[in-house]
């Protein structure tokens, strides 16, 4: 969706109410502008990469970057991002560890007159957010369960319905839960889910499908493995899980841990994934893993150092395409959005190693 010229000086606005020059000043960024990038962790790979593309990218413009990871400490993100403003940061990009709790320091950049950018997941609970950059989230949980739908044989890779009758056994389990995408990912496999629950075809033995009580705080593989054991113990003595729902490759990894535990494989159950991690790839490769979602974090990336370039030159962003569906508890956030991409051991190849983002040895 391209915005409408009705609606780009309402967004000019928002830029403007946090700092940035309206439209119309044409202010030349400032040569070497300060950016402050702050991501989440170094425990997961994509947040590394996502970190060294966008200061790549940033410095390609010119501009300097102060790149901080908080290690999933919300107290050390909070200082990480004050420490910024303190430097003179002219621009923050933030992936937050928990979306609801920096509307401190981003009120500090708003009294500073900074503008801010989420970076993948929205912040929440503060009208200083100017930008989101992100990807379909809700199609994230869509193209999963559909993933899962396809590898119990109810569906064919091209969405028609299959000759599988079930009832199949599953589990479901979600993300963060502070972290807002994790709903996304989770109703958009639901609204595909819950037709083939509802009659039977899909069976949860736990009975753990509400989003609250299968959420795995903080994304930790180690909290997933030992959820998906206490599953296994109490809900499958006499029957087997058939399928997983998960939402992201390092849970992925922990939930089939628990399976080799409890003497799966080496045929394992469909279970999905998320981010298209190196380890996850290999085990899709290996037939244990049946899926991932990629979400090329390269492009993410660009288009954030973009949108970053552009607010720091007093313009909008061209690259914004969503305007409605953002919310973060105060303002719908201006938002972009990419498409991701689903992959299983059929297409892995042409994705990930075609378009450059893994090389074959790396997959050995």
């Amino acid at each position: 969706m391209r915005l409408s010229r009705s609606v780009v000086p309402a967004v000019l606005l928002l830029v403007a109410a946090c700092g940035a020059p309206a439209t119309g000043e044409q202010v030349k960024a400032p040569e070497a502008a300060l950016v402050g990038v702050t991501m989440p962790t170094t425990s997961s790979e994509r947040w590394i990469h996502d970190g060294e593309n966008i200061k790549r990218d940033l410095e390609k413009k010119g501009h300097r970057v102060d790149l901080r990871y908080a290690e999933n400490d919300v107290a050390n993100q909070v200082k990480q991002i004050q420490g910024q403003i303190a430097a003179g940061a002219q621009l923050l990009i933030i992936a937050s560890v928990d979306g609801s709790a920096l509307t401190q320091p981003l009120q500090q950049a708003a009294d500073a007159k900074i503008p801010v950018i989420a970076y993948d997941r929205l912040l929440r609970g503060s009208p200083y957010v100017d930008f989101y950059a992100t990807f379909e989230n809700f199609r994230v949980g869509v193209y999963q369960a559909e993933s899962l739908l396809t590898g119990l044989g109810l569906r064919t890779p091209e969405g028609q319905p299959s000759s599988a009758k079930g009832p199949f056994n599953i589990e479901l389990f979600a993300g963060s839960p502070d972290d807002n995408n994790a709903s996304f990912f989770f109703n958009g496999a639901m609204s595909v889910l819950k037709p083939y629950l509802d009659n039977g075809t899909l069976v949860v033995r736990s009975g753990q499908t509400d989003f609250q009580t299968v959420t795995t705080l903080r994304w930790d593989g180690e909290t997933a493995r030992k959820r998906m054991e206490d599953v296994l113990a109490s809900s499958y003595k006499r029957n087997k899980v058939n399928g997983v729902l998960s939402p992201y490759d390092g849970i992925s990894l922990g939930i089939l841990t628990a399976l080799k535990n409890n003497g799966y494989g080496p045929v394992f159950p469909i279970v999905t994934g998320q981010d298209a991690e190196l380890a996850s790839v290999k085990s899709i490769i290996a037939d244990q893993q049946y899926s991932t979602i990629y979400k090329d974090t390269r492009e993410l990336a660009t288009a954030t150092a973009m949108m970053a370039d552009s607010v720091l030159k007093g313009r909008t962003p061209p690259q914004l395409n969503n305007l409605n569906d953002y919310d973060n508890g105060v303002k719908v956030v201006p938002a972009f959005l990419l498409n991701p991409v689903s992959v299983d051991k059929t297409n892995y190849h042409k994705v990930l190693v075609e378009s450059g983002y893994y090389t074959d040895d790396q997959l050995r």
